[in-house]
């Protein structure tokens, strides 16, 4: 279906929303508390980068909750100018997660250090990969439903997030496997271009749900 949801179906599907950035919120939180927490135990720079991704989502998921409150409230045209806002707000949250990503990798290159091994940090991005995939994946099929570029710009932050456990978790596993200490920046830069593209996207405003049927 190419036409955008309207009436009962637009309403159910930003309730469906509603409850995704609920999860978000829980899981974020979660990941944000672990994460630093162990990166900065394990003077992991990738693990921290990871925990300070969750805190940047925690801040996009409180942007579309607010955004979604004004539709419910007040209706979809109403929504329009927050709509803009918050798709401004998401992109800029993708370019400072770009920024702190390349930061923190051309560190660790920089000062040639790795970080020790953390169970905590492994079992962590285990579990965020399969989370972040279906909470994504749903994102986007509700983003294109309602025609929201702002919870498209979530949803890819969920799953860049997923790349980024993947990068940590095959990070860890170098490390512990090889103590190879330059696998982690190099890795997390892959994810760079894919924040910088949908950033640009989001702050520009293009129409994010008509690349395709």
């Amino acid at each position: 279906m190419s036409d955008l949801a309207t009436g009962n179906d637009r309403a159910n599907l930003i309730r469906q929303a509603f409850r995704l950035e609920y999860l978000t919120f829980g899981w974020m939180i979660i990941e944000a508390a672990v994460g630093i927490g162990a990166g900065l135990a394990a003077g992991s720079l990738v693990l921290t980068a990871f925990g300070i991704d969750s805190v940047i989502e925690l801040a996009s998921a409180g942007v579309l909750l607010w955004r979604l409150t004004v539709e419910l409230r007040h209706g979809e045209t109403f929504a329009e100018s927050a709509e803009r806002l918050a798709s401004r707000i998401g992109g800029g949250l993708l370019f400072a997660l770009a920024f702190y990503v390349v930061a923190s990798a051309a560190w660790k290159l920089w000062t040639q250090t790795g970080g020790e091994f953390s169970m905590s940090g492994l079992l962590l991005s285990l579990g965020a990969i399969p989370i972040m995939y279906v909470l994504s994946r749903r994102k986007l099929d509700i983003a294109k439903a309602l025609g929201s570029r702002a919870l498209r710009a979530d949803a890819i932050e969920s799953l860049t997030c997923g790349w980024l456990a993947f990068v940590v978790l095959a990070a860890l596993a170098a490390q512990w496997a090889l103590g190879a200490w330059w696998v982690d920046p190099v890795a997390s830069l892959a994810v760079v271009w894919l924040l910088i593209r949908e950033g640009q996207e989001a702050w520009s405003g293009e129409e994010c749900c008509d690349h395709h049927h």
